[in-house]
């Protein structure tokens, strides 16, 4: 038997249960049940954002991880009580019930991913809670605090995620923030977006990029190439990236987006196969009703 190859890099969206996506990336019959299973024929890792908000139960975490194969990553947010609510403090409780609920997805497991709210600038806090994490699993990290984005803040986080062995989160918002002809679903994504300096240096071994693109995908065009050429640097320094593609504001063409990035990828890295078909692509066509004349 064949062993698996190793992909290139993980690329997926920022959920995989969208029902705008019945009938345009997942088949027309798609029912919620199979919305993940379908995704990942297509991607190979998601980010999980359910996790902020509440741990999911112990079987639906068991029907995640046999819903798709080996080769998949899940990156799950860490709950907001924590980096949120208690800002890294006195959650040591609160971690190992996290981690405690999510370690049945084995070696499906990508890095837990730490967002830090937009107020947070404590270094020596992040330093002690990162110092405290089980060395059983990998990590990264997105700030969104200014202070973090100086020169003297940038490189001692860099530095204190090398020492880790941690990775950094990119999370570029420059073309949603760009746009200034809006409606009000735009206008709130501005709002709760971050507004933070862009950022192309990677940082650890598995570096992530969040790109949140244009309404009008075909807009963002030279800017997907830029990052495709910044990724491919990344994967030839021997680094293997997350890409997580989001569409505002609602995410809906956000399949559409993660195609255009790795055909883009593609033309940097030669070798990088083609993605898969979407399961819409490959159900029959809907038989055509019968008529009298």
């Amino acid at each position: 038997m064949t062993a698996p190859t190793t992909p290139a890099y993980y690329s997926g969206c920022p959920m995989w249960a969208n029902r705008d996506w019945v009938g345009r990336f997942f088949s027309r019959d798609c029912k919620p049940r199979d919305y993940l299973t379908q995704y990942a024929s297509v991607f190979n890792s998601v980010e999980g954002n359910t996790t902020f908000y509440a741990l999911p139960k112990a079987d639906t975490v068991l029907q995640w991880r046999d819903a798709v194969p080996n080769s998949f990553r899940f990156c799950f947010k860490f709950p907001r009580e924590i980096s949120h609510d208690r800002r890294l403090q006195d959650c040591d409780e609160a971690c190992a019930a996290f981690f405690t609920r999510l370690l049945p997805l084995g070696a499906k497991l990508g890095p837990f991913f730490l967002q830090l709210p937009p107020s947070f600038a404590d270094g020596e806090g992040l330093y002690q809670f990162l110092s405290r994490l089980p060395r059983d699993f990998q990590y990264a990290v997105e700030v969104r605090h200014p202070r973090w984005f100086t020169d003297e803040w940038q490189h001692a986080l860099d530095e204190m995620l090398i020492n880790f062995g941690m990775s950094r989160v990119f999370f570029d918002t420059h073309r949603l923030m760009a746009l200034t002809q809006v409606n009000d679903a735009i206008r709130t994504a501005q709002r709760k977006k971050p507004k933070v300096p862009r950022r192309t240096h990677a940082v650890g071994a598995t570096p992530i990029l969040r790109f949140v693109g244009d309404p009008q995908i075909e807009n963002d065009g030279p800017v997907i190439e830029d990052w495709a050429n910044k990724v491919a640097q990344w994967i030839n320094a021997g680094r293997r990236p997350y890409v997580f593609l989001h569409q505002a504001p609602d995410d809906e063409r956000a399949p559409e987006l993660g195609r255009h990035f790795h055909q883009a990828l593609q033309r940097q890295l030669t070798n990088l196969p083609d993605a898969p078909a979407w399961p819409i692509e490959l159900a029959p066509p809907p038989e055509e009703q019968m008529t009298l004349f």
